[in-house]
């Protein structure tokens, strides 16, 4: 008998796995979406409406698929908006309003994996209650092997065809468009657009046409396979080879479902997540829209931001990685920007999730009130060495109790003292031990690093 006890479904950014195999296989695809559509039934008496879209990986259509049926299966009315960024999702939740979203995406993994997130009416992604009773319901089931399609009594229904995907992704680019960009001009600027060949390939060019650039989209032919492959925020040596080439005034790079941005500048620099919240808070500040005075990240934002940050009398909160936890943070505190220093940058008075197309909209707005460049709008910070290994491992034991690992990070520590700062964490997607270290100097942080990812290695080692 399969014991499903040990494992936990829902990590930081929903649930992520190998499409395909459990869970993300189709018979418990079908169990979830039963289990969250029964969810939503019984909290009103009302039938729910659910929103439901997916970036371009070839799994991403049967998934949507197994999904519907079993949430229509449990009496939900489910409408689909095709492809689509997970933000997209998020805003239609609210506008429509529907009782969920649901997003298939892995977000900035390659095509094998896929993943599924679910969002409130509030556009927060799903409460840890209900993440729960779905994992029950899933913990029920008697042979994950078996991907028939068909457990727990689940019969194929016949889906509303009279759907219009197009519609409901010409609201959201309305939105963007109308509300978000409003009175701003992008007439004279050249830009490149990395669409990672993901949900955003189509969406991302024809929002910056309408306002006014010059638009050259690269990585915008998605095939089902090539989603973020040697593109997109995580590959930016063709964003940048294209900049300059085109001699252009902006690039920027989005991941799979287009929930992150990276930039870089006319010289093909980068400017991170770190650097953008940076450009924002003085704008935001500026604007008197920086509320108690306050920028919240997360510990893996560089020091260097912290430093110029507080020179502005800015205080930087930190949580831990996810923008999940910077987003209850958000709200926590009520301070008025967030992100990561990946590219998920929130700004919750627009929006509850991290949307990369947002997030662009805003720093353009930024340059061109302030008529500068790119490596203008970034001067006044200065990025501390940062060095992150990651290292694959088979299972997550809290470093404390590993004693080679807690005596060494402790060493590493000293030596850096007051100049620098050590983070072991693990991945909340992955089976990955992450170790970053910044510091003063970069070849010995990188010795440092390195040392403590062999010590992580040899015990942990996948």
């Amino acid at each position: 008998m399969y014991s499903y006890k040990a494992k936990k479904l829902f990590g930081t950014d929903g649930i992520r796995g190998e499409a395909g195999k459990f869970p993300l296989d189709p018979g418990t695809v079908r169990v979830i979406g039963q289990s969250l559509g029964r969810r939503l039934s019984g909290r009103g008496s009302h039938t729910p409406r659910i929103v439901i879209g997916r970036d371009t990986r070839e799994s991403g259509p049967w998934i949507e698929r197994e999904l519907s049926v079993g949430m229509s299966a449990s009496g939900a009315e489910v409408q689909s908006a095709g492809v689509i960024t997970t933000p997209g999702v998020a805003f239609l939740t609210r506008a429509l309003p529907a009782d969920a979203g649901v997003v298939i995406s892995a977000s900035h993994n390659s095509y094998e994996d896929n993943g599924i997130k679910v969002f409130d009416p509030s556009g927060r992604k799903l409460d840890d209650e209900t993440e729960a009773l779905i994992e029950a319901d899933v913990a029920s089931m008697t042979n994950p092997d078996d991907d028939t399609g068909n457990r727990s009594g689940l019969r194929d229904v016949t889906l509303n065809a009279e759907q219009d995907p197009a519609g409901l992704q010409r609201r959201y680019l309305e939105y963007l468009a109308r509300a978000v960009a409003q009175n701003l001009s992008l007439a004279g600027l050249t830009m490149v657009i990395d669409c990672a060949n993901g949900a955003s390939y189509e969406i991302a060019p024809r929002l910056f046409e309408i306002l006014g650039a010059r638009v050259i989209v690269i990585s915008n032919q998605p095939d089902g396979r090539n989603i973020n492959l040697e593109c997109g925020s995580l590959h930016l040596d063709g964003l940048r080879r294209a900049v300059v080439a085109e001699r252009a005034d902006f690039g920027v790079a989005f991941d799979g479902d287009a929930d992150r941005a990276l930039f870089v500048d006319s010289d093909g620099n980068l400017v991170d997540g770190d650097a953008t919240l940076w450009v924002m808070a003085k704008y935001m500040q500026a604007h008197g829209e920086l509320h108690k005075n306050t920028v919240v990240a997360t510990v893996m934002s560089n020091i260097g931001l912290e430093i110029a940050l507080r020179a502005q009398d800015v205080e930087l909160k930190r949580t831990d990685v996810g923008d999940k936890y910077v987003l209850d943070e958000l709200l926590r505190s009520g301070a008025s920007l967030g992100g990561e220093q990946s590219g998920h940058i929130i700004f919750p008075k627009l929006s509850l999730a991290g949307d990369g197309l947002i997030t662009t909209l805003q720093f353009l707005r930024a340059m061109r009130e302030k008529n500068q460049p790119i490596s203008k709008l970034v001067e006044g910070f200065h990025r501390y060495p940062q060095i992150l290994v990651n290292v694959r491992v088979r299972e997550k034991i809290p470093f404390d109790e590993i004693p080679s690992v807690r005596r060494l990070a402790s060493e590493t520590e000293l030596k850096l003292g007051h100049g620098g700062r050590l983070l072991l964490r693990y991945s909340g997607t992955e089976p990955l031990a992450r170790v970053m270290i910044e510091g003063e100097h970069q070849d010995e942080i990188q010795v440092y690093a390195n040392a403590l990812a062999e010590a992580i290695r040899s015990e942990l080692g996948a």
